[in-house]
């Protein structure tokens, strides 16, 4: 037994002067200016780009690795002289059995806080779509003399077998215009495998609003592509992000401001240079923080909404989410959205459903409009808009159904209100059928019904039927939206009669033209508008 210990104590104590002195020897065994030559063609070969770096030296702790400094991958030369890819320093590990019996052959390539620089043209190319054009699928090849003393054996054919990227930055350029807003940050990523195709995972996160981006199971073929760019993609992703707001900022602008959270999984699929992805996301505490002048204080108004759920996807510049759903107030809203990040934000919701939506909540607590009404909502209809000018951009068809409910808007009391009253001339008739204080307060209705279509923020309708136990009012007309102009004509009826008028001006300063012939034909015209226009001062 002593013996047998002995043994192994000679063996093991033989082991370390092995190691340790091929620890010793490691600068004799690598021939730096051949590595540095071979590794240079290699990956010039491999990216189809001149690769160049400042020096090489031998390091023996933590692990054997060659170190490289002041690494540089060029840019396309249709894109700039900046490099595409530089670090400070990256390290290239070296396999210690190989290394044990004087062969030199490499393991993994660390490349530490690189900086990467993508760059799109003004027509839409990308400098990543050359990468690879000159490799073909075989293995790349070496430079004469790379074989022998300080050379790289054949099985390592000169190739890495693992990169690891640590806390890399991604840099968006954009040429012609402002660049882009984001910025890739604390990229981690593990890229495995063999010439035809190559393993990744790791994460990320993009600047600002935080967003965590974590990929797994990833893969690309490249097999048959014939550049990298060219190459299908597969993976899973995962994202999420607590700052919402921020992130949508930066796209759309501070006002009005997002709320909430985000969280989904995705599956990758495409291309390198065009992949597209699809999966289920979720918005939590979602909510729309706006300024509102015309409102009493608080003037800061927030609409919040029920969770948003999308199975979405994103190919290149297009976002859709099929379907998406949320609500307001116990109301439900449902939609297919599909929104282009080209030149701005577009947005189409189409197939938009809405039921039992509390109209209160928007019109009256967050938007405080003077012609709100109450009631629940229900509404068919599709929706066309850009991000940036809402107002102005709003399109798209619909029907539909309001109430019961009330009118609560002072400005549509006092709308109602000048056209059924018509001046002393009328006074008995109206006061007959409609009391005095009737649009002195909240209005009951049985409903508002009615089809609309809105172009470029301007909507236009010709059967929009208020009705009420009292009366039912019948418009026909355009209403535009930014500046609250009108251009209406109106038809109130009741008991007794009907009264006809033309409602001009804007929303805040209406000017109403009665067609006396309704109502009474001896009445003067110029009598009933200026008993109307008085009228009309009181309810403002």
């Amino acid at each position: 037994m002593k013996r047998y210990v002995k043994w192994v104590a000679v063996a093991v104590a033989a082991l370390v002067v092995v190691i340790v002195a091929a620890f010793v020897a490691l600068p004799l065994l690598v021939d730096t200016p051949r590595v540095q030559a071979l590794i240079a063609s290699n990956a010039s070969h491999a990216l189809g780009r001149p690769v160049k770096f400042a020096g090489v030296s031998v390091v023996v702790f933590p692990l054997p690795s060659v170190e490289l400094r002041g690494l540089e991958v060029a840019e396309d030369p249709k894109f700039g002289t900046e490099p595409f890819l530089k670090l400070e320093t990256g390290r290239l590990r070296l396999r210690l059995l190989p290394l044990l019996t004087g062969r030199v052959e490499f393991g993994e390539l660390v490349l530490k806080k690189p900086q990467i620089t993508l760059v799109q043209s003004a027509d839409g190319h990308w400098n990543v779509a050359s990468l690879g054009a000159t490799r073909d699928s075989g293995t790349a090849s070496r430079p004469p003399g790379s074989e022998g003393r300080g050379g790289v054996t054949a099985g390592g054919a000169g190739l890495v077998s693992k990169v690891t990227i640590d806390h890399g930055v991604v840099v968006y350029v954009t040429q012609g215009g402002g660049g882009s807003k984001y910025r890739v940050e604390d990229l981690d990523l593990t890229l495995t495998g063999s010439p035809s195709a190559v393993g990744f995972k790791g994460g990320a996160r993009v600047m600002p609003g935080d967003l965590a981006v974590k990929i797994t199971d990833g893969t690309v073929a490249l097999g048959g592509a014939r550049t990298y760019f060219d190459a299908p993609v597969r993976g899973r992703v995962a994202v999420e992000t607590k700052s919402l707001g921020t992130l949508a900022a930066t796209a759309m602008g501070s006002s009005p401001a997002l709320g909430g959270s985000m969280k989904g999984a995705l599956t990758l699929a495409g291309t390198v240079g065009k992949p597209n992805a699809s999966g289920d996301i979720q918005l939590s505490d979602f909510a729309v923080t706006q300024m509102q002048p015309h409102c009493p204080d608080p003037k800061q108004r927030t609409l919040a909404f029920a969770p948003v759920k999308l199975n979405a996807t994103y190919e290149e510049t297009r976002f859709g989410a099929r379907p998406l759903t949320t609500g307001i107030g116990g109301g439900t809203i449902t939609t297919n959205v599909v929104a282009t990040l080209d030149r701005g934000l577009h947005v189409a919701l189409n197939d938009l459903g809405i039921k039992s939506l509390p109209l209160e909540k928007v019109l009256v607590d967050y938007l405080c409009q003077g012609y709100a009404v109450s009631g629940p909502l229900e509404l068919t209809g599709a929706l066309t808009m850009r991000a940036a000018d809402i107002w102005h951009t709003l399109s798209g068809p619909g029907q539909l159904r309001i109430g019961p409910g009330k009118i609560v808007g002072p400005q549509a009391l006092a709308l109602l209100g000048g056209v059924t009253k018509l001046g002393g001339a009328v006074s008995s008739l109206a006061s007959a059928d409609l009391p005095p204080s009737l649009f002195e307060s909240p209005v009951d209705f049985e409903s508002i019904t009615g089809t609309y279509q809105a172009t470029n923020g301007v909507i236009t309708t010709r059967d929009l039927l208020y009705t009420s136990r009292v009366m039912k009012v019948a418009v026909a007309g355009a209403y535009t939206l930014a500046s609250g102009a009108m251009d209406l004509d109106m038809i109130v009826s009741y008991q007794r009669g009907a009264v006809k008028a033309k409602v001009t001006g804007t929303a805040a300063s209406p000017s109403i033209r009665v067609d006396p012939v309704s109502v009474l034909k001896d009445v003067d015209p110029a009598k009933v508008e200026r008993g109307l226009q008085d009228l009309l001062k009181r309810f403002k």
